[in-house]
């Protein structure tokens, strides 16, 4: 069967992102439609032109950072990406009114023959609307988490830290609940997916357990109200969960885990302890519906617990156990530090600079 002959040049002008090709001396050779509806430009005004060639003061800044990137491709004949940079565009209809852009940009070298980059295929993607709804999904799930207040006579400290550079908001939270008693319920939770609906999930869920919380004689079974709970929301399956209670008149810290990382408990000669003793699988795994376990530590005075969402100790193509002994390294070293500045030396120590890929929760309570 003969193979159709295929007009590369068409397909190339009608791909629906917006895509330029540039000779290594970052020259246009050629551009897509989408490419020239972004740039207000014509194919005439741009191929065979340098591409910094009669731009305005304003376009400079956001090129400089562009030319950088094509000449490393051209150099090193390695893709190169921008992520989420901001160039604002001006209205066609309203001469010198801009609005906010957001883009990613991304270079993939093309070799010749002879192994040399002949040229420079660079896409531009416009994620704009992801961003917007970004931040909604962001403002919707700082407005569900509890602002810290005084709880009973403990200090406490709680940080929400969402991806530097994700596109989407993640679910987690957390949460303190003051008990009967001198008694303090401690939760953090994490549910699958992003944007606005996880955001969602992530409101009802922390509300009823908080709720369970008040009524359940322990963690365990404010884990299985909850469960049952989560079986009736979409979205909210396989959501993880740690929660304890703390009970200062028997110093004991009661905890139940639905698939979440273990809280860290470290005592007061510097050693850490992770509380592992009673995880179950995340809400809504199992077919149907069994009670869960929980366990029990003692603690002395001075000691710190630490629940955290995997945001902060997870990493691609890393063992789990390894951001565990980072988390356990950083909290024995500034075992003396008071709640406040222990959690931002954790995030220090943990959270890639600038870089972080998932959300992060945390809550540190000194016992």
């Amino acid at each position: 069967m003969t193979e159709p002959e295929v007009d590369y040049a068409a397909v190339f002008r009608a791909l629906p992102g917006a895509v330029a090709l540039l000779t290594p001396d970052l020259v246009y050779a050629d551009v897509n439609a989408e490419l020239m509806r972004i740039v207000g430009r014509t194919r005439e005004q741009l191929v065979g032109r340098f591409l910094l060639e009669d731009r305005s003061a304003n376009d400079r800044p956001f090129l400089l950072k562009v030319l950088a990137s094509l000449r490393k491709v051209a150099d090193t004949g390695e893709r190169d990406t921008l992520a989420l940079q901001r160039f604002d565009l001006e209205d066609p209809d309203q001469p010198g009114v801009r609005h906010e852009r957001y883009w990613n940009l991304t270079t993939i070298p093309v070799f010749g023959p002879d192994g040399r980059v002949a040229l420079l295929l660079h896409r531009v993607e416009d994620v704009t609307e992801l961003i917007r709804a970004r931040e909604v999904a962001l403002t919707l799930q700082e407005a569900m988490l509890p602002a810290l207040r005084p709880v009973g006579r403990h200090p406490a400290a709680v940080r929400y830290r969402p991806a530097a550079e994700a596109l989407n908001v993640a679910g987690d939270w957390y949460d303190l609940v003051d008990l009967p008693g001198d008694r303090i319920a401690v939760a953090v939770g994490d549910v699958v997916g992003h944007g606005l609906s996880a955001a969602g999930v992530m409101g009802q869920l922390r509300s009823a357990l908080s709720a369970a919380c008040l009524v359940a004689e322990g963690p365990a079974r404010a884990l299985d109200v909850l469960g049952l709970y989560a079986r009736t929301i979409d979205g909210a399956e396989n959501t993880t969960v740690a929660t304890t209670f703390i009970d200062w008149d028997t110093r004991t810290v009661t905890y139940s885990s639905a698939g979440h990382p273990p809280p860290a408990f470290l005592q007061r000669d510097g050693t850490v302890e992770f509380l592992d003793q009673a995880t179950d699988p995340p809400l809504g795994a199992r077919p149907r519906h069994v009670p869960r376990i929980q366990a029990a530590a003692a603690f002395r005075e001075g000691a710190v617990l630490v629940l955290y969402t995997d945001g902060l100790i997870e990493r691609r193509r890393e063992d789990i156990d390894t951001g565990l002994a980072r988390l356990a390294d950083s909290l024995a070293r500034h075992q003396t530090d008071d709640p406040e500045t222990l959690a931002d030396a954790v995030l220090t120590d943990l959270l890639p600079p600038g870089d972080a890929t998932d959300d992060t929760a945390l809550v540190i309570m000194r016992l």
